[in-house]
């Protein structure tokens, strides 16, 4: 889908502010409400806008332990793909899950309360999925920069 100025000033918005009401998002983009609306349903039925979501603090939650987990197979079918991709995505404290180019073949991050937290769902990780040799975890001493607005 080719967005224009307008949509990107809209999606730029939403991203900053998902609770900004469809009068608000229209004069911002100098449009009257209708057209305001039917460019935002655009972009929903295209896929561009997945979802509105809470963004919730981690720290005020005790959810501060965070860490990278890489992980290497030497079982690369597409079979086992499959099964550690449904097994990784029953875990909770999996964040963000890819898989990669170069020394590691995915990584994680995962949060938790703590190190025996984390402990916990490394042993889980470990046991439950054949297939992995080499698993390297680093942790965040401080978070420097988070986002979730994509730079449009």
């Amino acid at each position: 889908m080719e967005l224009d100025r307008t949509d990107r000033h809209l999606l730029s918005l939403l991203q900053s502010n998902s609770n900004l009401s469809l009068s608000e998002l229209s004069e911002a983009v100098n449009l009257t409400t209708t057209p305001c609306w039917k460019r935002l349903k655009k972009l929903e039925e295209s896929g561009v806008i997945k979802k509105q979501v809470a963004l919730l603090d981690a720290d005020k939650l005790n959810l501060s332990f965070i860490a990278f987990v890489m992980v290497k197979t030497n079982d690369h079918s597409h079979e086992w793909y499959q099964n550690f991709v449904r097994a990784v995505e029953e875990f909770p404290e999996v964040m963000e899950f890819y898989r990669m180019a170069g020394e590691y073949d995915y990584m994680m991050k995962v949060i938790t309360k703590d190190m025996n937290k984390f402990d916990l769902f490394y042993k889980k990780l470990v046991n439950s999925i054949d297939g992995i040799n080499n698993v390297t975890s680093t942790f965040s001493m401080e978070s420097l920069k988070y986002t979730t607005e994509l730079p449009i």
